[in-house]
């Protein structure tokens, strides 16, 4: 029995594992990220587990898991240099996978490096869990969040990779004026998850499932695939795929 709002034990479990390799680097993903002005940013990404077709218990917001292998994407944006960091890292590890109610106790079996996609000018991809977009308000005392349907939108999706793209060390610099088309080409569905539940912590966050349409230098495609697009990647948001 798998709590439905897992994502953030999955973000938390990433953090153990590169502390017990590297406490420092882990540390600074923590604690402080790479930094643009105020904004923060951990440049990983992973997507929802795979588990097949689980049953669904609704009201107790759990999901029955029936299959023995499960699967997790992961994702850093990191020069070449530090792949053999992670590559291996994972191997053979344990985790549960869960809060202090349910959950599942899973031992990393099999790590398959995957090749990168041919990347070109636009691209159309797909979400695979809630892309995020809030805007805080003055007066207000908390942040909304936007769906794709809002006007600006796009420019919103736009600033917040001019930001990440920024933060990282020896990056080429893009002017803020790149070409930079955006489309979304399905009908947007608002998703509701509970962040660090049972802690005082405990937030809800809104994202929107969507697939869409991006027209973008391939540096940018190239950091939305390994880090994500929105808010709050590290913690479960914001995972793309090409269509």
């Amino acid at each position: 029995m798998l709590p439905m709002d897992y994502q953030y034990y999955i973000g938390s479990w990433i953090y153990k594992v590169i502390g017990k390799a590297d406490p420092e680097f882990a540390s600074f993903l923590h604690r402080q990220g790479y930094i643009d002005g105020n904004k923060q940013f951990k440049l990983f990404n992973y997507s929802p587990l795979n588990f097949g077709k689980p049953i669904l218990w609704k009201e107790k917001s759990l999901f029955e898991i029936c299959i023995d292998t499960v699967f997790l994407h992961v994702s850093f944006y990191m020069p070449d240099a530090a792949e053999r960091f992670i590559v291996g890292l994972f191997n053979n590890q344990q985790v549960f996978v869960g809060d202090k109610f349910n959950g599942i106790d899973l031992t990393v079996s099999q790590i398959e490096r995957l090749a990168e996609p041919a990347i070109t000018a636009t691209m159309f991809y797909k979400a695979g869990s809630p892309i995020v977009i809030s805007v805080a308000r003055e007066g207000e005392k908390y942040a909304k969040y936007l769906s794709p349907k809002e006007k600006d939108y796009s420019d919103f999706i736009k600033n917040n990779l001019i930001q990440k793209w920024k933060t990282i060390p020896m990056a080429e610099r893009l002017h803020d004026d790149f070409s930079f088309e955006w489309e979304v080409t399905s009908e947007p569905k608002s998703k509701l998850a509970t962040v660090k539940p049972y802690t005082p912590q405990q937030s809800k966050v809104r994202g929107y499932m969507y697939e869409f349409k991006m027209t973008a230098p391939e540096e940018i495609h190239r950091l939305i695939l390994s880090a994500g697009i929105g808010e709050k990647n590290s913690t479960g948001f914001g995972w793309v795929e090409v269509k």
